[in-house]
């Protein structure tokens, strides 16, 4: 991390109380340096600070957004994007530093813009399908059906373009000869709140209730992709998360599944990398892919990447980009080595504090 000229402090915006604070100020107390706490609930207030200040560095992590309603995704984004939208201007008058550009943030929020700017770079993607042009898919699901018998692809995944957290994610598959199909999805209709995001994956085969499940997702706005089959271990399909931090590989972990959607708060399996026996020249190909990702998006710092492995010949593919996936419990409740390599970086921006 380059050192921000003029900077004497810095400050990490996010919630108190949380185990991405609590962590991140014990690493950052582990290196000597002091931080100032910031809520984004009094946004207003520290944005004006900043705005007459000079001298932070700024750490920013996401705000927690109460809602579990899936049509207020779209209306929560557009918020935090203008938030980060204030912030970058901020720093354009040479004020402020951050720890990962909020630019770059906004940018990677929209699930399509980061696939296309992964793509435009040559890396290896899982396959983006277009029922629409543009990318971004508000139809229906007469229309995915059509599109799907057309071009004889039978298993795709749905992604809203904004959100996290496995919210909204969908995966389907259909036999067309037979009509059988079935959704997997996090997702569930509410009687008062519409279509709402849990904490467990759900599995749907009426093709009723798909087809209506499905016209809702599909009208939040989503990316659709191929189902890749996954490498599997001992039986179960994994992927990967990776953390890039200052052009190398912090931390990567395995992610097993019974199902098709491997987020860790959904019950599923966390492995260390090294029970995995990857050979050498697989383990070499997905860092070298996971640091030309990150070094796709100017301004980060720091940056989690989900990949996958297809299934036989192991080829890594890059699912997402988060440029706040730096949350790993298994590693702030052993080494804490993600954080405390950020507060080591910020530091050495700061200089002698």
């Amino acid at each position: 991390m380059e050192a921000f000229s003029g900077a004497r402090r810095v400050m990490l915006l996010g919630n108190p109380g949380t185990k991405r604070t609590v962590y991140f100020m014990q690493a950052a107390k582990e290196v000597g340096l002091p931080v100032c706490f910031a809520a984004w609930n009094e946004f207003g207030q520290w944005k004006r600070r900043m705005s007459t200040d000079t001298g932070w560095v700024v750490k920013i992590d996401p705000p927690l957004w109460e809602s579990c309603r899936l049509d207020e995704l779209g209306a929560l984004a557009d918020g935090y994007q203008k938030q980060l939208a204030e912030l970058s201007g901020i720093a354009q008058g040479g004020r402020i530093g951050f720890l990962n550009q909020p630019a770059a943030i906004a940018k990677l929020l929209d699930k399509y813009v980061c696939k296309e700017e992964l793509l435009k770079a040559g890396l290896p993607v899982t396959e983006p399908l277009y029922l629409l042009e543009g990318g971004r898919q508000a139809c229906n699901a007469d229309v995915l059906f059509e599109w799907m018998r057309q071009r004889r692809v039978f298993q795709i995944f749905l992604k809203p373009v904004y959100g996290s957290g496995a919210a909204g994610v969908s995966a389907f598959r259909w036999q067309p000869l037979s009509g059988r199909m079935v959704l997997y999805t996090c997702a569930v209709e509410h009687p008062h709140s519409g279509l709402v995001n849990t904490k467990r994956l759900r599995r749907f085969a009426e093709p009723k209730t798909v087809a209506r499940m499905l016209d809702r997702i599909l009208g939040l706005g989503c990316i659709l992709e191929r189902w890749h089959a996954k490498a599997e271990y001992q039986g179960m399909p994994y992927d990967l998360r990776a953390v890039v931090q200052d052009g190398y590989v912090d931390f990567m972990l395995a992610r097993l599944s019974k199902g098709p959607i491997t987020n860790l708060h959904l019950n599923n399996h966390p492995l260390d990398i090294k029970e995995l026996n990857l050979p050498a020249d697989v383990l070499e190909n997905i860092t070298n892919i996971c640091i030309k990702a990150a070094g796709c998006f100017s301004g980060l710092q720091s940056v989690g990447i989900d990949l996958l492995l297809e299934k036989g010949s192991q080829k890594p593919l890059v699912v997402e980009m988060n440029a706040q996936g730096d949350l790993i419990y298994q590693d702030i409740f052993q080494e804490n080595r993600i954080y405390r390599h950020q507060a080591a970086m910020m530091k050495s921006c700061v200089g002698q504090v």
